[in-house]
């Protein structure tokens, strides 16, 4: 954490989608490493849980949609920020599947809004665009897939994710690589990522609190599927370093990168519910209820992240049990109306005491 420390504190720092699920981890590890830090969001439902789940009168949050090209340049070009990380999306695929035409506008269009807004404001010298694991071309590969493998993407979700992809390395090749690489400019692919103030429908964990919250049934569609779970503390150190890298070196870090688990952390969705119900074993119950899947989902999904690893010098810390046992923590603090933010310091500095 002191080399992250060292290099963000008073940088300007602009996140797209800050207050999601992820935006807020971010930007609560930003404000603990000292980074000046302007947030750029929706001003929708995510926005209740952002506050709850983080306040600061030192961020500067700004809502618009990000499909405003507009509203989106000047929020940057007043900012004048060194650093963007963009997160804003649509990351439901089940969402995908219902409204396919918003998660396109807002993955594709938003995506594309964010790299012709950076490539025209000289303050900025990194640029990381948060894309997903599934914007690969997905044929159960059990060594899992690496950066160079072909994209791609059956569901809207999906294939808006490899089309960002596409996007990306058109931007690079046809402005920043030609711009002498003064700017990094990189894609960060990760796997599914768990952690407190997650509320999203459809995803394993928030379903498994929102059962155990209302005393229902909990429907699992498919117990045997596997995901490279991994603490949302993981990426975010992985972005983070990233964009410090690409700020410093962006000829030698620009491009794309995988950061996941490492196979032997693969689990299945059966093992991630046994070991929730293990810690509200004696608080709440869980009822399951197996669900039948009318929908098609890859049973088998992982990352190679050798790059991240040897050259980043990047990997993952908390074990599955750690993993989903902090992350059951936080909700049960949130069940009990505890400090949440303060819950959230502490993980923050559990974590990266592992870095120091």
């Amino acid at each position: 954490m002191k080399e992250l420390q060292k290099f963000y504190k008073n940088k300007k720092v602009f996140v797209t989608g800050h207050t999601g699920f992820k935006g807020s981890w971010l930007v609560s590890v930003l404000k603990e490493l000292g980074a000046n830090v302007v947030g750029f969001s929706l001003n929708d439902e995510k926005r209740k849980n952002y506050e709850r789940f983080f306040s600061d009168k030192n961020i500067k949050n700004i809502y618009f949609n990000i499909q405003d090209y507009n509203k989106l340049f000047i929020s940057l070009e007043k900012s004048e920020p060194e650093i963007v990380f963009h997160l804003a999306a649509q990351s439901l695929v089940f969402k995908s599947y219902s409204d396919p035409l918003q998660t396109f506008n807002t993955n594709i269009i938003g995506s594309l809004n964010v790299m012709e807004a950076c490539r025209k404001i000289k303050s900025i010298k990194s640029v990381v665009i948060v894309t997903s694991d599934k914007c690969y071309k997905n044929i159960e590969k059990k060594t899992g897939y690496r950066e160079t493998d072909s994209l791609g993407g059956d569901d809207p979700y999906s294939a808006s994710k490899a089309a960002v992809e596409i996007c990306f390395h058109s931007y690079f090749k046809s402005y920043f690589s030609k711009n002498s690489l003064k700017v990094g400019f990189a894609t960060a692919r990760a796997g599914n990522v768990v952690g407190g103030g997650d509320w999203s429908e459809d995803r394993l964990i928030p379903d498994c609190i929102r059962a155990i919250i209302n005393n229902k049934k909990l429907f699992i569609r498919n117990p045997q599927a596997t995901r490279p779970w991994q603490h949302v503390l993981e990426p975010i150190y992985g972005y983070l370093k990233l964009g410090m890298k690409l700020f410093h070196d962006p000829k030698k870090f620009s491009g794309s990168w995988n950061f996941g688990p490492n196979s032997g952390q693969i689990h299945s969705v059966k093992k991630v519910v046994k070991i929730i119900t293990n810690f509200f074993e004696n608080k709440k119950e869980i009822k399951i209820k197996l669900k039948k899947n009318l929908l098609k989902e890859t049973k088998l999904l992982q990352l190679n992240c050798d790059k991240a690893k040897s050259i980043l010098l990047w990997k993952t810390k908390w074990s599955i049990e750690k993993t989903i046992k902090s992350t059951c923590q936080w909700y049960f603090e949130y069940m009990n109306k505890n400090n949440l933010k303060l819950l959230t310091k502490r993980q923050i500095y559990e974590y990266f005491q592992k870095y120091d």
